[in-house]
């Protein structure tokens, strides 16, 4: 990016840094198959499934294929955010709510901050990480630009196909990307201009919720782009 283009205003910072993980992302979806899309690394990875043969107890989704999801739990890699969560002043039930947990969960794990914790995180496919950005990212548009009443796990219909779920998944995010794009100052600075209902939204100014899901979406993309080194290299061999 040129100098002279480069925007210095709030919004424009984060749009750029959107825009730039977007090309990036684009790049490395390209030329995705549907075995490698589906590929399991390890046994017990969480994928999408023919309703009916899911084996996680919260699997979702409107159509016939649908995206796994565990019991309520907080993994261990999030234990330092719960506990500046905490130490931020949000209260133990807030915390506990977002998580679907009891409050005897969180406060156990902020009892054990610091102290290293086997991660149970599971391994996931590209098909899941790439359905559960979408669906989060659906749910978001819908709770902040649109009628902010369906339920988000109903939005997306999942696919066995890496060609369509690619596609759906660059159309949302350009409309994503044109709705942010319009948004005001005073928008930025709504405390829960968002109201997204499976995360903190509510609770956060718009420019906090932009910056975290533009982190959400870099993560996501860079894990995608990892399985795909891995299913290279596992070919190689």
């Amino acid at each position: 990016m040129e100098p002279e283009s480069v925007r210095t205003d709030r919004l424009g910072v984060l749009l750029d840094q959107f825009d730039q993980a977007r090309e990036m992302a684009q790049v490395r979806l390209t030329g995705l198959g549907d075995a490698e899309y589906l590929w399991e690394p390890v046994p017990g990875c969480w994928s999408i499934r023919r309703r009916g043969e899911a084996s996680t107890p919260r699997a979702f989704g409107p159509g016939e294929w649908l995206l796994d999801l565990g019991a309520p739990d907080i993994p261990a890699s999030e234990y330092a955010e719960i506990a500046r969560q905490a130490a931020g002043g949000m209260p133990v039930t807030k915390i506990a709510e977002d998580w679907g947990v009891g409050v005897e969960r969180v406060e156990q794990v902020l009892a054990h901050t610091g102290v290293p914790e086997p991660d149970d995180t599971p391994v996931t496919t590209i098909a899941w990480r790439l359905g559960h950005l979408h669906f989060h990212l659906a749910g978001q548009w819908e709770w902040t630009f649109g009628e902010r009443r369906r339920e988000p796990k109903l939005l997306v219909d999942f696919s066995p196909s890496a060609a369509v779920a690619v596609e759906r998944f660059w159309e949302l995010i350009d409309r994503w990307r044109d709705s942010v794009g319009a948004v005001t100052d005073e928008q930025l600075d709504t405390v829960g201009f968002s109201q997204y209902p499976y995360s903190s939204d509510p609770d956060n100014p718009f420019i906090a919720v932009l910056s975290g899901t533009c982190l959400e979406f870099i993560h996501h993309m860079a894990e995608i782009a990892l399985l795909r080194d891995l299913w290279r290299a596992r070919r190689r061999s």
